[in-house]
């Protein structure tokens, strides 16, 4: 058995980043001092959850990687020896912007970076305004606390994702997200789309045989346009084993500071029971990379 430490902060944010990120790192510290291994944090977890509008006013909040933010959590990894798995709103260019996980290693070096693949598009989620599709691919990221296929949340409901990461042989899959309910859906629905968001996750872990660790905001966060009744960020964040099992699962509506302890060696005694991987037709699986199969 070989144990792993993860820790996650589920937080609500604020319009004040700079609160934000001193929030942060003292939580961060915390959870190394209990004995966290690995940190993973929410996504885009500097600022609020600026997508609710459209407004070329909130590119400010953008920033290169490296930059400023990657200093300050680079120097954090490296003060309390953790991998740190951070989300960030990337200035690539006049005009470019991702968004972008970064893994830093214990030294405090990036250990590699992720930009969201999948861009959703719907009334208060408006990414595709902000973000350009990530362009480095589905690969997994070497730490040393194992190989690390991070993804970003709208990319937690396709299965294509988590399979190339899982082929690419990622020991655990990791999501930083930002989901809320809708205000004006009926309470029955709001909480079919919750245990959708988690049974989809949960489904990725016992069909790569790997664990899940997904981390969530909590809170209220209002629409500057007032057009909707803002987002009520559903919390949920949780950590399950690789046949889906969960090992625990946060609150609808409070903070959390969690450690999760995980055998990461079991998905190797599960991929002996349940061979998926060899099991797969894969001579017969071209029309996948189709849009539709007409």
């Amino acid at each position: 058995m070989k144990e792993l430490k993860i820790g996650f902060l589920q937080q609500h944010n604020t319009a004040d980043t700079v609160n934000n990120i001193e929030r942060l790192c003292d939580g961060i510290r915390d959870l190394a001092q209990r004995g966290a291994e690995l940190v993973v944090l929410q996504e885009l977890h500097n600022s609020l959850y600026f997508c609710q509008v459209e407004s070329v006013d909130n590119f400010d909040l953008a920033e290169p990687i490296p930059g400023p933010s990657t200093d300050i959590y680079g120097r954090l990894a490296k003060e309390l020896g953790i991998v740190l798995v951070t989300s960030l709103f990337e200035r690539r260019a006049a005009g470019l912007y991702h968004n972008t996980a970064v893994v830093f290693e214990k030294d405090g070096t990036i250990a590699g970076k992720y930009r969201k693949m999948h861009i959703p598009d719907d009334p208060a989620y408006y990414e595709k305004f902000y973000f350009t599709p990530g362009d480095l691919g589905f690969r997994p990221i070497n730490t040393s606390v194992g190989r690390l296929g991070v993804l970003v949340c709208w990319d937690q409901w396709y299965p294509e994702a988590a399979r190339l990461m899982a082929l690419q042989g990622a020991k655990l899959l990791i999501y930083p997200t930002a989901i809320g309910y809708e205000s004006s859906d009926a309470p029955e629905e709001q909480q079919r789309q919750r245990m959708a968001w988690q049974t989809v996750m949960r489904g990725h872990a016992v069909a790569n045989g790997l664990p899940v660790v997904a981390v969530n905001r909590v809170g209220h966060e209002e629409d500057p346009s007032q057009q909707t009744n803002g987002i009520q960020f559903w919390g949920t964040s949780f950590v399950c084993g690789p046949q889906g099992e969960i090992h625990y699962e946060a609150s609808t509506d409070e903070e959390e500071s969690i450690i999760v302890s995980i055998d990461i060696e079991r998905a190797e005694q599960v991929r002996r029971w349940w061979p998926f991987l060899r099991d797969r037709r894969i001579e017969n699986y071209g029309d996948i990379t189709r849009r539709f199969i007409d």
